[in-house]
């Protein structure tokens, strides 16, 4: 069985006629992978987002850590992951406000702040 994921988006070269992308999924890549650290790089062509799972409760110097996945990206894919990742951010931030309000039972503290 296949995981599918089904998107859209407005492609710059034709006028701005949108077009929908069918991604499928195996089973293993649908459940994903976890990762508490990230590290941004890139060069003159590419930025490269590796994402890692780290030991933070080790208490030395050194904290030990696996790479779980690499990504490189377009900078203009990365402009695009960038707006992606804020619209997504504002969106959850407005939904745990909305979460926090007195009238909802919460408290009024609110999503904890950048």
């Amino acid at each position: 069985m296949l995981g599918d994921c089904d998107t859209s988006y407005v492609n710059d070269q034709d006028s701005g006629a949108e077009r929908h992308i069918n991604i499928h999924l195996s089973p293993e890549i649908m459940g994903g992978v976890y990762a508490n650290f990230a590290n941004v790089s890139h060069s003159d062509y590419e930025f490269t987002v590796t994402f890692a799972r780290v030991d933070h409760e080790v208490e030395s110097e050194e904290v030990p850590g696996v790479v779980v996945s690499r990504v490189n990206l377009s900078p203009r894919f990365m402009r695009e992951l960038i707006d992606a990742m804020e619209d997504n951010y504002s969106k959850w931030r407005t939904r745990e406000g909305i979460k926090n309000l007195p009238e909802y039972g919460g408290t009024e503290a609110g999503p904890e702040e950048e």
